[in-house]
């Protein structure tokens, strides 16, 4: 008699194969096939502005839409399948397609009326200005009657 190594995760694997799969017959198709897609999206900061990246490859800038909304922005549209070919001749079709939307807060200093979008090689590029608040100010000190100075320095914890 030989002896089989328990694995706990062996039956919940195989109990979602067999979920998939009874979805799969009810929809019509693979479960993966009807799942939309959602597009990547780089979020950078900067003293001037918060910057967007979203990868929309293949997209009609038409198709795209951007809004803000107390103080959220949101990023939406849909990629469409559009090629024909004669007799469904397709091997593999890994792209997705289909609608997405992602949204983001923005913080309160974002100034909503300076938003610019840009769209370029496939990349969408969303600029939204920070308010004059919100940008580092640098205090110049008088030392004595000498004209003032910018001073620079970083807190350090004292013994």
């Amino acid at each position: 008699m030989a002896l089989v190594r328990w694995d706990p995760f062996r039956e919940l694997t195989a109990l979602q194969t067999e979920v998939n799969r009874l979805f799969s017959r009810v929809g019509g198709g693979d479960v993966a096939e009807r799942q939309s897609w959602t597009p990547s999206i780089d979020v950078i900061e900067t003293d001037e502005a918060i910057k967007l990246n979203a990868e929309l490859a293949g997209m009609d800038p038409k198709d795209i839409s951007i809004e803000v909304q107390d103080n959220v922005l949101t990023v939406s549209g849909e990629r469409r399948f559009e090629e024909e070919v004669k007799e469904d001749k397709y091997y593999r079709i890994e792209r997705r397609y289909g609608s997405f939307s992602r949204s983001l807060a923005l913080p309160q200093t974002a100034e909503e009326e300076g938003i610019e979008a840009k769209y370029e090689n496939g990349v969408l590029e969303v600029v939204v200005p920070k308010a004059d608040i919100a940008k580092p100010k640098k205090i110049q000190v008088a030392i004595g009657e000498h004209k003032p100075e910018t001073v620079e320095a970083t807190a350090t914890e004292s013994a």
